[in-house]
């Protein structure tokens, strides 16, 4: 999870690479350095220069202000710890006893214990407490004059994960190889880029190469050369991304969270964008999987993914009528799930390279399972080892915290149980074209979400609980997970304990907690259990809670019992979890904000994690 950018051409290499770690740091912030190297003809006894400080990138940056190295050919690297504390010593690249080779990586080396003695016993001297730094010495053992020979050589000795990019004083090259860590070049005009995310790149290059699992890439000005790890030329695809730089910029707003939620208009168009037919009251997705032959579904994911995961089982179940179950990844194949041909595995992540996630889909694939991958990174790992993708098109998601790809992914779940009951026949036409008609409406209903007074009200809400201790947060029925993911939210960015319920469970325990200091959001919009909702409401008002309705525009039911109301705009029931999460986004975002948290970086987080 940890971010890296290589460059090699003609710029000054410490510009590419501070920029580019500037557009990664949300892999990472404990602690960032680069490495410099100038171009040389042939052999040179040049040094490579190393700085890398613990902190924020701002720190390094500072030093290079002081401290500028010059050069055309660099590696950098962001760092979130895996292996040894955040200081200067484990910050990336580390270098060789002599110097003259240098690496950074992204990963867990799993057996790097027994290859760190083994590299000791031999004379190796390490600085640092990582597992990355095993990597170059073991290098530099195999180093005979070739560096992607001995990369290779290294590389067959380690068991791990592995985003890893190597430069050596001797080559005016960079050599880098992946296993299940992500990698991304950049091809420019006589010069080349190297990223382990889209952001990183975008200013130089639109045209990309998605380096797969196994792949090693050799990079100089004069262009690329990929292999596998036996040394077989590959051949990979160029893509043309169609973000532009400014897509991974602020773009006016204070935060990259800030900028997210209001971009969830659009990302919402995009996701449904030419998939909606009116005239056939039918969702077309392009899903060659065939709807009628599972006879169960299981959805996978972590975090947010999960709790989008989780609106989907209530809406496959209910407009699919096929039995669904959702697992956290990082159990699903330690439980042992009960997978066959019959069985369609549906993976959800917006990278596509959560390591648990990735893992899970593996052993889905093991025991026969068709699998299906709900993803918004093309290119990413998931995307070639799943039978078929939907892709959710939510754009570049920086914020660390995660908004619109999480309402890109439940409005993807929708448009799947969509799909799924009709082909099924158990979703007539009539009842599809009606949600068919909410679904398109949705767009519009979160920009009207966004309308200034509401979001000022929302504010004023979230200053009123600022120093609250904790929260309780209560949904019921298609919203229950709606409760989950805005007790996510807050207690990600504002680190204020929070709890997410459905509703009728309160009584079965939460009820001890709520005093007059436990402010208890209900997700009380219309359906069809607001009557019961209505009623845990009443139960939390009789104990003293203070009450925080998400009640539906003209509401006088929930409204009435709360201490405080938020209106959000009226949408269909199966819908609604979409429109509803905004306003708990927003709650929580301006509750960090006012206790001045960092939101875009909040603390122990990254934004993709790939390692187990």
């Amino acid at each position: 999870m940890c971010g890296i950018v290589g460059y090699v051409g003609y710029r000054n290499a410490q510009d590419v690479l501070l920029g580019g770690l500037s557009r990664l740091e949300y892999r990472g912030y404990d602690s960032a350095g680069i490495a410099v190297k100038a171009r040389s003809m042939g052999t040179s006894s040049t040094q490579i220069t190393v700085s890398k400080k613990a902190g924020k990138l701002a720190v390094l940056a500072q030093e290079l202000e002081n401290s500028p190295l010059t050069g055309c050919i660099g590696i950098g690297h962001t760092r979130w710890a895996t292996h040894g504390l955040p200081n200067d010593a484990n910050a990336h690249p580390h270098a060789t006893e002599d110097g003259r080779l240098v690496i950074i990586h992204n990963g867990i080396i799993e057996n790097y214990l027994s290859l760190k003695e083994g590299l000791l016993a031999r004379g190796h001297v390490f600085r640092s407490e990582t597992d990355s730094e095993v990597l170059a010495h073991l290098i530099e053992e195999t180093y005979r004059g070739n560096l992607e020979l001995a990369v290779r050589e290294a590389l067959r000795q380690v068991r791990g994960a592995y985003g890893i990019v190597v430069t050596h004083a001797d080559h005016n090259q960079i050599v880098a190889a992946r296993t299940v860590s992500p990698l991304v070049m950049g091809i420019g005009e006589g010069e080349m880029f190297l990223g382990s995310d889209v952001p990183a790149l975008l200013p130089y290059t639109r045209n990309m190469i998605f380096l797969h699992d196994g792949d090693m890439a050799v990079l100089s000005q004069d262009g690329y050369r990929i292999t596998n790890l036996e040394g077989v030329e590959q051949t990979r695809e160029v893509t043309l991304i169609d973000w532009d730089a400014e897509a991974a910029e602020k773009g006016g707003f204070d935060t990259f969270m800030l900028k997210e939620i209001y971009e969830q208009p659009t990302a919402l168009t995009n996701t449904l964008m030419g998939r909606l037919h009116d005239e056939t009251g039918e969702v077309v997705l392009d899903i060659a999987l065939e709807p009628a032959g599972f006879e169960r579904i299981h959805i996978v994911a972590c975090g947010t993914a999960y709790y989008a995961a989780l609106v989907g089982e209530y809406l496959i179940e209910q407009l699919a009528r096929v039995p669904v179950e959702v697992d956290v990844a990082s159990e699903y194949r330690y439980r042992e799930p009960l997978v066959d041909d019959k069985t369609l595995v549906i993976v959800v992540s917006q990278s596509g390279e959560t390591i648990d996630t990735l893992e899970a889909l593996r052993e889905a694939k093991k025991s026969g399972a068709k699998t299906l991958g709900v993803i918004n990174a093309k290119g990413s790992s998931m995307t070639r080892e799943v039978d078929d993708v939907l892709y959710i098109h939510a754009g570049p998601e920086i914020g660390v915290a995660s908004t619109k790809a999480y309402t890109a992914m439940v409005s993807a779940m929708l448009l799947l149980a969509l799909w799924l009951g009709r082909a099924r026949g158990t979703l007539n036409a009539k009842m599809g074209a009606e949600l068919l008609h909410g679904v398109r409406e949705l767009p519009r209903l979160v920009e009207e979400s966004l309308q200034p007074e509401r979001v000022a009200h929302i504010k004023k809400v979230a200053e009123k609980y600022k120093d609250s201790r904790d929260y309780l947060f209560l949904g019921r029925g298609v919203n229950a997970p709606t409760a989950l993911e805005g007790a996510l939210k807050l207690k990600e960015i504002s680190y204020i304990h929070a709890e997410g319920y459905a509703s009728g469970e309160m009584k079965h325990g939460p009820i001890a907690l709520i005093d007059s200091n436990l402010p208890v959001v209900v997700v009380a919009t219309e359906s069809r259990l607001l009557e019961k909702t209505v009623s845990a409401i009443q139960e939390v008002k009789a104990r003293s809670g203070k009450v925080i309705a998400l009640v539906t525009d003209g509401d006088s039911m929930a409204s009435r019992h709360a201490d405080d109301v938020i209106s959000v705009p009226r949408a269909h029931e199966m819908v609604s979890p979409i429109v509803n999460v905004v306003a708990l986004q927003l709650l929580a975002y301006f509750t960090a904000t006012a206790l001045e948290r960092d939101v875009d970086k909040p603390r122990n987080l990254a934004k993709s994690v790939t390692v187990e």
